[in-house]
């Protein structure tokens, strides 16, 4: 038959072995936060209303087109607000027929005639909150996955508040916070987009104004429908930055939202450019458009913003370059924001922090001499009062610390700031459960028991009380890390881990020594307790 000691010191001594092997050299096993490491925080807000006018515009185009096709009379599609869609010089025969357009193309829109050929649609409260939601999550998505890109260890991103507009980002150990907010930040809405030539002229001929003013004169002081006014910004001839304007159609037939892929290239003259790469749906869409559009001009534009116009010289397929005057490092930043997807609205940057390594290592410093100093206190006291029982607390403690930081490596946790004060806390906690048990050990001591069955008894009595106190803080633990920021998530995820070391430690090792103890001295009569 086994040894019943001998399998229990060597299951304490396997998971001693792994925890040690976890976690050492912990400068290399335990990640720091923002507060220890350094890095950057940010308070970032989701200017939604750019979201919900995105989707009217959809909606504004898709109507358009849709009353086109179908041969329905009206005068023009307007938006008029936020959220309301205007159609004005619809006949009263074709009533039903725009019905059927609204049931079919603009569910969530509630229309209303309103008579003399108007109609006026306005987007539904509920669709319109879904819109915001989901602009906010995007947003979240899309910013998770470029600072992924950028190789940030141990990002905290996350949402603030049940159904808010405000993203907290802490970034770890950040060396250029400046790039990482631009590429945070920066929409990176990519279209294509045909020029919309004044009457009298054609679009070869076209080039851009000087002015808004001067562009307007031009379509005599009103612009068509499907027409909008777009800014690129420029070096004139004398090397000077300038702003010219260009009238370009609406509709895009291709977008970002077709990208399958970006990434740093060449171009004909070994300048970095950016190649994008469309899906098999886009390239036919972009097949068709520049075969029926050759010997025209065509404006690449990011963020709404006119980045070149150039003249479509042949078929363009399923992929091409950008080119802008990059460096290799725009470059590549700007394929990995294409590749991330757009942003669906602008990002306000409201808090901004930024903490220096030296600031973090002393954090570290301090705390670990805290940790260090609220250790030994402890040490001293059960060293003291419980003479050489308190070696059997001062044991399972060190081992508690020893369990907890190889689970925090192994579950690639973030000690933080606050992480630390969960540890000295564990401290506490850790030697309380050794407290109870320790006397209520005495007590049956002092009631005549042997210290056999001393022991026994005060382990077992003492069960309950540990488990209840332990447990109840874990679950506030675990309140805590739901709902809580990045620091409180810290403080709760290693409270968590050391009172679940704890109860093992208290409970188990604790007794195995007190076991192996009496094994060794059949004959003891008194116990250093």
């Amino acid at each position: 038959m086994r040894n019943p000691l001998l399998l229990k010191g060597g299951f304490i001594l396997t998971i001693l072995a792994i925890a040690l092997w976890l976690f050492i050299p912990p400068q290399e096993r335990i990640a720091l936060g923002l507060d220890l490491k350094g890095g950057i925080h940010l308070v970032m807000e989701v200017e939604t209303d750019d979201a919900v006018k995105a989707e009217a515009d959809q909606a504004e185009e898709r109507l358009r087109q849709e009353l086109r096709s179908r041969g329905i009379t009206f005068e023009k599609v307007s938006r008029e607000g936020l959220a309301v869609l205007l159609i004005s010089g619809a006949l009263p025969a074709e009533r039903d027929a725009l019905r059927q357009v609204f049931d079919e193309q603009l569910p969530g829109w509630n229309p209303v005639g309103e008579g003399q050929g108007i109609w006026r649609l306005t987007l539904e409260h509920l669709l319109e909150q879904q819109v915001r939601d989901e602009s906010v999550r995007q947003a979240l998505e899309t910013i998770r996955e470029r600072v992924d890109s950028l190789g940030v260890a141990e990002p905290n991103i996350q949402r603030q508040g049940l159904g808010g507009t405000r993203i907290l980002v802490q970034l770890p150990g950040v060396d250029d916070p400046a790039r990482v907010k631009d590429i945070m930040v920066e929409p990176a809405f990519l279209e294509w987009k045909l020029v919309s030539p004044p009457p009298g002229q054609t679009a070869t001929a076209l080039r851009a104004f000087d002015t808004r003013e001067g562009l307007l004169a031009a379509f005599g002081g009103t612009l068509p429908a499907d027409t909008a006014v777009y800014l690129q910004h420029t070096v004139g001839s004398d090397g000077r930055p300038v702003t010219v304007y260009w009238p370009l159609k609406k509709a895009s037939p291709i977008s970002g939202r077709d990208l399958t892929n970006a990434r740093r290239g060449q171009g004909q003259f070994s300048e970095p450019v950016v190649e994008f790469f469309l899906t098999p749906e886009a390239g036919r869409r972009f097949l068709s458009m520049t075969r029926n559009n050759i010997g025209q001009p065509l404006a690449v534009l990011l963020d709404r913003k006119v980045l070149t116009v150039a003249t479509i010289q042949d078929e363009i397929g399923n992929n091409g370059q950008l080119s802008g005057n990059y460096t290799v490092a725009e470059a590549e930043d700007q394929a990995l924001k294409l590749r991330s997807g757009a942003l669906p609205a602008t990002i306000r940057i409201l808090e901004e922090r930024s903490v220096g390594p030296s600031l973090g290592m002393d954090s570290v410093q301090q705390g670990v001499q805290a940790a260090v100093l609220g250790f030994a206190l402890v040490v001293f006291f059960m060293l003291i009062y419980y003479r050489l029982s308190g070696i059997n607390a001062v044991l399972a403690l060190i081992l508690n610390l020893v369990f907890v930081l190889g689970f925090m490596a192994y579950v690639k946790a973030t000690l933080t700031l606050p992480g630390i004060a969960g540890l000295i806390l564990t401290i506490g906690m850790a030697v309380d459960a050794n407290v109870l048990i320790f006397e209520r050990i005495r007590e049956e001591m002092r009631v005549g028991k042997t210290v056999r069955a001393s022991v026994e008894a005060g382990f077992k009595k003492a069960m309950s009380a540990i488990l209840d106190a332990n447990i109840t803080t874990i679950i506030a633990a675990i309140f805590l890390f739901t709902f809580g920021t990045g620091p409180i998530k810290g403080f709760a995820v290693t409270l968590t881990f050391g009172l679940t070391a704890s109860m093992f430690t208290a409970i188990f090792v604790s007794r195995t020594i007190f076991e192996v103890v009496l094994k060794n001295r059949p004959g003891i009569t008194k116990l250093s307790i």
